[in-house]
Formats: C-alpha cells, sequence, structure tokens
C-alpha cells in the first residue's frame, strides 16, 4: 500500500510539474515514477494525513500561521528600518510536548519560516531556537512565546 500511495502522489506531483497531459508526458512520468517507487517505495511514510479532523486543523492552523509570520516580517522590519529599535540576538531552548519526528519537524519549519526566529537544533523534547530578541531566557516562557502558539494546532494535525 505505502508503494501505490507513493507512486499516485509523486505521479501527481509530476503533472503538477510538468504542466502537461499530453500522452509522451505522462508516459515518461508513469515510467519515471515506477523506477522511483522500486527504489524508494518502501521508505514512503504513510499517516492519515488525509482525514477530514486533520484538514480540518491544518485550514484553521493555516491563516494563524500566515498571520504571525506578517507580524513577524513588520516586527523585524521595524527593527531594520529604526536602529534605536532593541536587538538581543541568542539562542534559547525550548521544550515540545509533541511525540512524533513529523510534528516536531513541521514545528520548526513553522518557526524558522517565522522571521526572528530559526531552528538551529532539535535533541529529543527540545529545540534550541536562534531568537533576534531574547524576550525572555527561562525555558518555560521562552516555549510559550515562541512555540506556543503553533504547537497545540500542530498536535491535532499530526499526532
Amino acid at each position: 500500500m505505502r508503494r501505490v500511495s507513493f507512486f499516485i502522489i509523486a505521479f501527481i506531483f509530476w503533472v503538477l510539474i510538468t504542466w502537461s497531459l499530453s500522452w509522451q508526458h505522462l508516459l515518461i512520468g508513469a515510467i519515471a515514477c515506477f523506477i522511483v517507487t522500486l527504489f524508494f517505495g518502501d521508505r514512503f511514510v504513510t499517516f492519515r494525513i488525509f482525514s477530514p479532523k486533520r484538514i480540518f486543523w491544518f485550514i484553521i492552523y493555516f491563516p494563524i500561521f500566515v498571520w504571525y509570520c506578517i507580524c513577524a516580517n513588520l516586527d523585524v522590519a521595524y527593527r531594520v528600518i529604526h536602529p534605536k529599535m532593541p536587538l538581543k540576538p541568542g539562542i534559547v531552548k525550548i521544550k515540545t510536548s509533541l511525540k512524533k519526528d513529523v510534528s516536531k519537524t513541521f514545528l520548526a519549519n513553522s518557526i524558522t519560516l517565522t522571521p526572528g526566529t530559526m531552528t538551529v537544533d532539535i535533541d529529543g523534547q527540545y529545540l534550541y531556537i536562534h531568537w533576534i530578541w531574547v524576550q525572555d531566557e527561562r525555558t518555560e516562557e521562552a516555549t510559550k512565546i515562541i512555540a506556543g502558539k503553533f504547537e497545540k494546532y500542530i498536535r491535532r494535525i499530526f499526532e
């Protein structure tokens, strides 16, 4: 079943990238996807991402992420334009309650895509974040400020 899912997703991706429905492109895409599926299909991680509950929570999460991303963009732009704005860069340690690796990776990517923060490392339940303005160095408080806005939604999507 993993190989079939992998082939279907790879073929859809092929069609979207080539943006062509000619039989030659479809044939080459099917052959390429078949070969890739033979080598990597058993490594494909499947989970129930297409369940209605997960899709619902992703639809809720996406505008929230975009909102925080826009706010962070404006904050960083304001700090660049006004040199008297405080900068206190540093690396803080936050603790996540997420269990699955895919959840932690999604959280780390969400933090990194938000300007002013960047995930440096993931070590078990801890993430090390470079923060352009360290508001609090304590793990619990930094976790609330950085990851608190994303973690509850990511948990509902992936766990």
